[in-house]
């Protein structure tokens, strides 16, 4: 079988659909190029002094990694001269990051977690990256956080690497889902899958089941029907996966199918969720829709959400079509 690299598969993608140019390409190839960075550091494990904390906190509040912070690092610098960017956000960063007036601005925007699943580092468990591009909005020329509070449905790209036994890339550029793997010999990112499907069926959902206490009927409602099995009203077993990683769990539904949710919940009003819009939410629903499934935030399609602010979190339910159809409904009701 022919290899196709992620060079290639660009460039042809652009030739077929006219809708990679050639800055859009650069841009890809160089956030590939630092997923892969980060892949090698996270490889290197204990042995390159990047496992446990790092004794700061994120704008969230939240205790940053080692990893999250090198991550983060080698993304801004990976993408700050190469022209293709007016300006980056990053889920570990409070505000933006313009690019720096050395460099030339370009048309985009790149939004970013630069490492998800963080409780997993040091245990060995898959982590990844989550990325999402804009274009820049038409004469702007000292970027804003307004200019990046553009709906899900206006991003020209999304992807995520996950650092597992192989080290993948999955993009979408509005016309499907293709999977790259990284052949660590080579240094290249290989087209391993090619327009990835969700299955329309699952017996799988990936929710975390210690905040059960804490849920809003239709939530209680549509898990309970599932743990009800054979007998009960869905009228089969249902398996439940929960890596706490949102990459590995997505990776695991672009594959074989399943839900992953994570709801809001009664604790506190005032947070709507947990995942963020802008770096989450948005690159995983724009992923899923292209390989045929659904996301939404249990009321409405996660890409018609008109973002108000850059770290803004909502409750996610994405994957097969079917299943998210069914809780969303249950919400509605």
């Amino acid at each position: 079988m022919k290899r196709v690299s992620l060079t290639q598969y660009l460039v042809e993608e652009q030739r077929l659909h006219s809708n990679i140019p050639a800055s859009l390409r650069l841009l890809i190839e160089v956030v590939a190029r630092a997923c892969k960075t980060i892949s090698h550091s996270v490889g290197k494990g204990a042995l390159g002094d990047i496992l446990g904390s790092a004794n700061t906190e994120n704008i969230q509040g939240e205790v940053q990694k080692k990893l999250d912070v090198i991550s983060n690092e080698i993304l801004l610098e990976a993408n700050e001269w190469g022209g293709h960017l007016a300006a980056m956000a990053s889920e570990e960063m409070e505000s933006i990051h313009p690019i720096p007036n050395r460099y030339p601005m370009g048309e985009y925007m790149l939004l970013f977690d630069p490492l998800d699943g963080s409780s997993n580092i040091d245990v060995n468990v898959s982590i990844g990256t989550i990325f999402s591009v804009l274009k820049a909005p038409e004469g702007m020329t000292q970027p804003t956080e307004a200019d990046f509070m553009q709906a899900g449905s206006q991003q020209v790209a999304a992807g995520y690497a996950v650092y597992g036994p192989q080290t993948m890339l999955v993009l979408t550029t509005g016309n499907g889902v293709n999977c790259f793997t990284l052949d660590r010999e080579m240094g290249s990112w290989v087209l391993t899958q090619k327009d990835m499907q969700i299955p329309e069926e699952t017996k799988e959902f990936a929710i975390n089941m210690s905040n059960q206490r804490h849920w809003h009927p239709p939530v209680t409602r549509y898990v309970d029907e599932m743990l009800a099995g054979k007998t009960g009203p869905r009228g089969k077993d249902f398996n439940m996966r929960w890596i706490a990683s949102m990459v590995a769990d997505v990776h695991r539904i672009l594959n074989r199918g399943g839900i992953f949710m994570y709801p809001a919940d009664q604790r506190d009003p005032s947070q709507p969720g947990k995942l963020r819009l802008m770096y989450e939410a948005n690159p995983m629903a724009f992923i899923v829709e292209q390989a045929g499934g659904a996301a939404t935030d249990g009321r409405q399609r996660i890409l018609d959400i008109a973002p108000q602010k850059l770290h803004q979190r909502v409750p996610v339910f994405l994957g097969s079509k079917s299943e998210v159809e069914r809780v969303t409904s249950y919400h509605q009701e």
